[in-house]
C-alpha cells in the first residue's frame, strides 16, 4: 500500500514538473519592485503594473459559468469583456514601438481559448511596462496611432493613460464585480496596494 501511494505521489510529482516545465508562470502575479528613480517611463510602467496584477487576480481560477456572466441581456459577458481586455492591451503594447493599431482587428475571437487570451493580454501588459520603464524620457515620441483602410490618425502618449490605460483598469473591474454577482470572487488576500498576495 506504502509503495503504491509513493508511486502514485512520484507519478503526480513528475507530472507536475512536466507541466511547469512547458508552461512557465504568467507574468504579474506581484508586482515587480519599485523602480530606483521616478522618470516618465518608470510612473507610467508602474501604472501599466498595477493594471497587469489586478487583471491577472482578476481572471485568476475563473470558471466556464463566470465567462458566460453578463449582467444584463444587453451587457458585455465576462468573455466579451476580457477579448476587449486583450484588444487595449494591443494598444497599450503598440504605442512604444510605434506600431499602428488596426482597425477593425483581425482577431478570430472563437479560436481562442480563455487561457490562451489571458496568456496573450498579461505577456502583452508586461512588455508595455518593460518597454516604457526602459524609456529615457522622450516620451513624447510615442505616439498612439490607429489605421483604418488607408486612414492613420495619430495622438500623444498621454491619451494612453487616461484612454487604454485606464478603460483596461475600469473593465478589470468589471470583471471583479461580474465573478463576485456569479458566486466566484476573486482569491482572498490579493492586496492591491502592496501588489502581493497574502497566501
Amino acid at each position: 500500500m506504502k509503495s503504491a501511494y509513493l508511486l502514485l505521489t512520484l507519478i503526480i510529482l513528475g507530472m507536475t514538473k512536466g507541466f511547469s516545465q512547458e508552461n512557465p508562470p504568467l507574468p504579474l502575479r506581484e508586482i515587480p519592485p519599485a523602480p530606483d528613480t521616478y522618470t516618465a517611463g518608470t510612473v507610467a510602467g508602474r501604472m501599466i503594473d498595477a493594471l497587469g496584477f489586478r487583471y491577472y487576480w482578476a481572471t485568476e481560477g475563473l470558471r466556464v459559468e463566470d465567462l458566460t456572466y453578463q449582467p444584463s441581456a444587453d451587457a458585455r459577458s465576462t468573455r466579451e469583456t476580457l477579448e476587449h481586455l486583450l484588444g487595449l492591451s494591443e494598444t497599450i503594447v503598440n504605442a512604444p514601438q510605434q506600431l499602428p493599431n488596426i482597425r477593425p482587428a483581425a482577431i478570430d475571437w472563437d479560436t481562442l481559448s480563455f487561457e490562451e487570451l489571458r496568456k496573450m493580454t498579461l505577456e502583452n501588459i508586461q512588455k508595455a511596462s518593460e518597454l516604457v520603464k526602459a524609456e529615457d524620457g522622450n516620451m513624447e515620441d510615442y505616439k498612439v496611432i490607429f489605421q483604418r483602410g488607408k486612414n492613420q490618425s495619430e495622438f500623444p502618449y498621454w491619451n494612453m493613460l487616461n484612454g487604454p490605460i485606464a478603460d483596461a483598469i475600469y473593465h478589470v473591474g468589471q470583471i471583479v464585480s461580474f465573478r463576485r454577482s456569479a458566486g466566484n470572487p476573486i482569491p482572498a488576500g490579493v492586496n492591491v496596494f502592496t501588489g502581493k498576495r497574502k497566501e
